[in-house]
């Protein structure tokens, strides 16, 4: 081992040797494939070993704006040498600003900022479960939350209590109450599961992790109806939908429907840095106080001067034109593979879940294959891939990419 101006790396610089170093030192809860990433710049990563890749994932949408984006650099590099962390003991000149343009970018009243998606998602159900409480008179401690099968929202333990993936919920019990959980898409069985203790429903317009799962249409239609007729809020989890990532700034925009509540993150930090956000009316964030809820980093100086310069590319329209230009192209192509490989494509804008046919290779085989011919995307379940470029792409990358797609499912 060799230290460069304080920073150790290993000699030589093998790719074997940073994940031997990753597989010694480093939790297990991840399975990653073995490419060791040293630079990035727009759609493209290199390796320790020189190797150039196209990303097809974007770090699950929180690389919407691509690899180092010079206006989102520029941003968290200005604001570094300036301050970079007050508490919020003190107010600091970036979060005001910050909290009124990211709110009048998504057409909503008050921003709780914070850092992860999990912390946003759990921002959310305090904040339903406290709005319950005072305001509907659900009597404390007795609210529900109603979610659907398949969800991911996090894996904080109160976020696993109601997550339908044995993995994600094996050995962590016991297990938070107050959830119900019904069937995605099925908008009478989600209305049957309401009740006078229903605080919420919490959903995600688009279901990521379960395949990027996209609802019958009219299901949003009809779960606003159900929420409105019981006095009952609608939270949207935008944490890997929203921010243009399927053509519009918020993914139920599509749905002609607005929710109540949204929670932001991932491509909110620009892939700088973790930036989340509650954002909604004021007639329910409004239900907090001092002392009730808050973070030490949540809405700090770098995080909130990033956060305005992704509002900034997003006020310009060119991201969710991208989307919906590269998206329309992305799943043609990709709906040209059913019977050749693929058996289902599903999503909206730069965003596709595919399922290889029967046959072919497993989705971990297809991601190691497309690794070794310069694509990098993953597996989720045993036989579905997702695919998530960033949306600064060029046709040529993307179509380069689908190539690679096409020549792996097909064997």
């Amino acid at each position: 081992m060799t230290t460069l101006a304080g920073r150790e790396t290993a000699s030589p610089a093998s790719a074997e040797s940073f994940i031997e170093l990753d597989e010694r030192w480093s939790t297990h809860n991840y399975h990653p494939l073995p490419v060791v990433i040293a630079e990035a710049e727009g759609a493209t990563v290199t390796d320790v070993e020189g190797k150039s890749y196209l990303d097809f994932l974007s770090g699950y949408s929180a690389l919407n704006f691509g690899h180092r984006h010079p206006a989102l650099i520029a941003a968290a590099v200005e604001q570094l040498g300036r301050v970079t962390l007050t508490s919020r003991a003190f107010h600091h000149d970036q979060l005001g600003l910050f909290c009124r343009e990211l709110a009048e970018l998504t057409g909503t009243e008050m921003v709780l900022p914070m850092n992860s998606g999990a912390e946003a998602v759990e921002s959310a159900v305090k904040v339903a479960r406290k709005w319950a409480h005072q305001v509907k008179g659900v009597p404390d401690g007795t609210a529900e939350i109603v979610v659907a099968g398949g969800n991911f929202h996090g894996r904080t333990t109160t976020i696993v209590s109601f997550s339908t993936d044995d993995t994600a919920r094996a050995d962590f019990g016991p297990f938070t109450p107050g959830f119900v959980t019904v069937p995605y898409g099925d908008a009478d069985a989600l209305r049957a599961a309401i009740s006078p203790r229903t605080a919420a429903v919490l959903l995600e317009p688009v279901q990521g992790e379960a395949g990027v799962i996209v609802p019958p249409a009219g299901y949003f239609a009809d779960v606003r109806r159900a929420c409105d007729e019981h006095g009952v809020l609608l939270i949207a989890d935008e944490i890997q939908s929203g921010l243009a990532r399927t053509g519009t700034v918020l993914a139920l925009d599509h749905e002609g429907v607005r929710a109540d509540v949204y929670t932001l993150g991932k491509a909110l930090g620009g892939g700088i840095l973790p930036v989340s956000a509650v954002v909604g009316s004021r007639a329910v964030l409004g239900v907090l106080k001092p002392g009730e809820h808050g973070s030490t980093f949540g809405g700090n100086p770098v995080a909130c001067a990033v956060g305005r310069a992704v509002v900034r590319l997003l006020q310009t329209g060119e991201y969710q034109q991208r989307s919906t230009e590269l998206g329309a192209h992305l799943h043609s192509r990709l709906a040209s593979l059913i019977g050749h490989g693929l058996s289902t494509v599903r999503g909206r804008g730069l965003w596709a879940g595919v399922d290889i046919a029967a046959g072919g290779p497993s989705g971990r085989e297809a991601s190691e294959a497309l690794a070794g011919l310069g694509v990098l995307c993953k597996e989720t379940h045993d036989h579905t891939l997702r695919i998530a470029p960033p949306l600064v792409i060029t046709r040529e990358e993307l179509d380069r990419g689908i190539d690679a797609i096409a020549k792996v499912v097909q064997g």
